[in-house]
């Protein structure tokens, strides 16, 4: 089986948060299950250098969305890659979505429509030797590939089912009812059938209405995307299409996250030699600047967001100094949060440690030295943090939703007599509730015995590929026999 995978970034290429890792991993998930997937994303100026010199040109448009372009084939990692080469879209200083100072590219609606409209084309053969029995769209930069599809298809081509993921809700592509005449659409798309979307043209909106199968990224998230509070103003698209709509967990790349081998460790560690994890702790202390400590070591990776709870965390701060704990931060995000964050460093040196910006080696040893990984989220369609948290030994302290809750078991009465708990969940995002979840984990990590052994329960947890690649690969065998 030969699948399309269409995604505005992948890790080895580019990578600004879960989106490019879960691209990146899919094809060697999906390989044990028999699906080769070719990965395609645009050509960023990152992504053609890594691409190197050597990449063959397969496929070429004279005017893709009014910008010449070019199909270059070449691999990510031992798996077929396409990139696409428009230097009028693509090559330009800054991030994959905006400039250097973080505004949106103001044509980023032609720019991923163009990556929509070129993976159509491809899907539908236009490029020799290329063909594929499915197309996987994911979030709203690739949001149109369906519409393309099923309402404009390449003349001639074959027609494959198509799967839409949602990595997240909140970011929809939404833009002017201008920009529709540009899209190359019949004017019979526009309509709630089809890209319109509250008087705009909604990209993801167009891909959950037009794909024969949407998908999420946890089995809570879709749930809870059929409520006002968390689908939206798209939960009643999601209600209206319900049959068509699968939750199926994020795995994590067990080859990059695995605590025994990673080299971005100041020691190495396994759930039986749980005892070196201490010179990581040590190593976190003197990057972040905390003083040592043989007390509970919280730590954060995310965006500071108020999606993330990271506005709530702030507060709690002053709290969790004043209980023993300290805490290692690293992210980069709402310029307000970040001051917070940098305001209770300076209020407590050697306790609260702040370095804003992202740097993966860290990352990872921070995983592997802290104790506890604190994810406040107000809403988490999957995350991966929780997870590489869990294989590393950093108990992760979470709210109650998403894939937050289908990961993490709470470390209650029931679950700690039963020995199954992994971590500790907060019902609400909240002071309190925030607090009285840092509180808990002190107060667990202060038995050192029930410490250990919700650490040895968490890394134990299975959450590589090998469940989630095969639910994927069971929807797309029964999308392509609906089809044929």
């Amino acid at each position: 089986m030969r699948v399309l995978s269409v995604a505005s970034e992948a890790a080895g290429l580019v990578k600004t948060g879960g989106l490019a890792d879960v691209a990146a991993a899919l094809p060697a998930a999906l390989a044990a299950q028999g699906v080769e997937v070719t990965t395609f994303v645009p050509g960023y100026p990152a992504v053609l250098a890594r691409l190197g010199k050597k990449a063959k040109a397969v496929h070429s448009w004279d005017a893709l969305l009014g910008a010449p372009a070019r199909l270059l084939a070449g691999k990510l990692g031992a798996h077929p890659l396409l990139v696409l080469d428009a230097p009028a879209l693509f090559n330009r200083e800054g991030g994959p979505y905006g400039d250097a100072s973080g505004r949106d590219w103001d044509d980023n609606w032609r720019r991923f429509a163009a990556l929509a409209r070129a993976a159509a084309d491809i899907a539908g053969g236009a490029a020799k030797g290329l063909a594929f029995d499915l197309v996987h769209a994911h979030d709203w930069q690739a949001g149109l590939l369906p519409a393309y599809l099923r309402l404009a298809p390449l003349a001639g081509g074959c027609i494959v089912p198509s799967v839409m993921t949602i990595h997240n809700m909140a970011f929809q592509g939404y833009f002017p009812a201008e920009v529709f005449p540009e899209l190359g659409l019949p004017p019979s798309a526009w309509s709630v059938d089809g890209v319109e979307s509250y008087g705009g043209v909604g990209f993801l909106k167009a891909g959950m209405q037009l794909a024969d199968a949407i998908t999420t990224v946890s089995p809570t998230y879709a749930g809870e995307i059929r409520s006002v509070e968390f689908g939206m103003g798209l939960e009643g698209l999601v209600l209206a299409r319900s049959n068509r709509v699968h939750g199926i967990l994020n795995g994590i790349d067990t080859m990059e996250w695995n605590p025994a081998s990673d080299p971005h460790l100041a020691a190495n560690f396994s759930v039986g030699k749980l005892a070196a994890r201490v010179r990581n702790k040590r190593a976190v202390e003197a990057a972040l600047g905390l003083t040592r400590d043989d007390g509970p070591l919280f730590v954060v990776i995310s965006r500071l967001t108020w999606q993330k709870g990271m506005d709530v965390l702030s507060g709690v701060l002053d709290h969790l100094v004043g209980i023993g704990a300290r805490l290692a931060l690293l992210g980069t995000g709402d310029a307000e949060i970040e001051a917070a964050f940098g305001a209770a460093a300076t209020r407590h040196p050697g306790r609260i440690g702040v370095r804003i910006g992202y740097h993966e080696p860290l990352a990872h040893l921070m995983q592997g030295g802290g104790d506890a990984i604190l994810l406040p989220s107000r809403f988490e369609p999957c995350g991966l943090t929780q997870l590489y948290g869990l294989a590393y030994g950093c108990v992760p302290v979470v709210s109650r939703t998403g894939g937050l809750a289908d990961t993490v078991i709470d470390a209650n009465p029931a679950a700690l007599a039963a020995g199954v708990a992994t971590g500790v969940q907060m019902n609400a995002v909240s002071h309190n509730a925030l607090a009285l979840a840092v509180s808990r984990t002190v107060q667990l990590y202060g038995d050192k015995p029930q410490w250990k052994r919700l650490q040895k329960n968490a890394m134990k947890a299975d959450f590589s590929w090998g469940a989630s690649g095969a639910a994927y690969a069971a929807l797309y065998r029964q999308l392509i026999e609906e089809q044929g």
